[in-house]
């Protein structure tokens, strides 16, 4: 079973290198998600991801954020996986820096299937040890067989 309810593809998975702002992380999950064809307008997406960090951070704590937004412009459930080692300011409940972002891109009316996908998502960042693997992994190939290789145990 893969760690996020569903098969994660290694074109949705980008490992930041370098510092990056929360505004740059988002447009390349975006555009990740938009280059799948999953968005049928990639800027009306970006600006209700946007709309909706300016309501609140979607940043949840213990380094993780998981935007998300639900409109009629969105194809296909698509999630999009970013790590950064170092770290985005992401302005988390927490006040620390975010190490994995989880983007959420739901059809309108997905909500059922986003609660099943999102408690998925976060029984995985739970387990102990899978997020280091996660940030410990060195390309998008490699973080998306981990995710994808997901048993409920973080594996060394």
């Amino acid at each position: 079973m893969s760690a996020f309810g569903t098969e994660i593809d290694p074109r949705c998975v980008c490992i930041f290198d370098g510092a990056k702002s929360k505004s740059e992380a988002l447009d390349v999950l975006v555009a990740l998600a938009a280059d799948t064809g999953a968005l049928a307008d990639a800027t009306a997406f970006r600006e209700a991801i946007r709309t909706r960090e300016n309501t609140r951070s979607t940043g949840i704590g213990s380094g993780v954020a998981i935007p998300h937004a639900r409109l009629a412009t969105v194809l296909r459930s698509t999630i999009v996986v970013g790590l950064s080692a170092e770290g985005i300011a992401f302005e988390a409940v927490d006040d620390q820096s975010v190490n994995i972002v989880v983007l959420f891109a739901m059809p309108e009316g997905a909500d059922k299937l986003y609660l099943q996908l999102l408690a998925q998502a976060m029984l995985a960042l739970k387990t102990p040890g899978f997020s280091e693997r996660l940030l410990g992994c060195r390309n998008a190939a490699d973080a998306a067989d981990v995710l994808n290789a997901f048993n409920g145990r973080a594996r060394s």
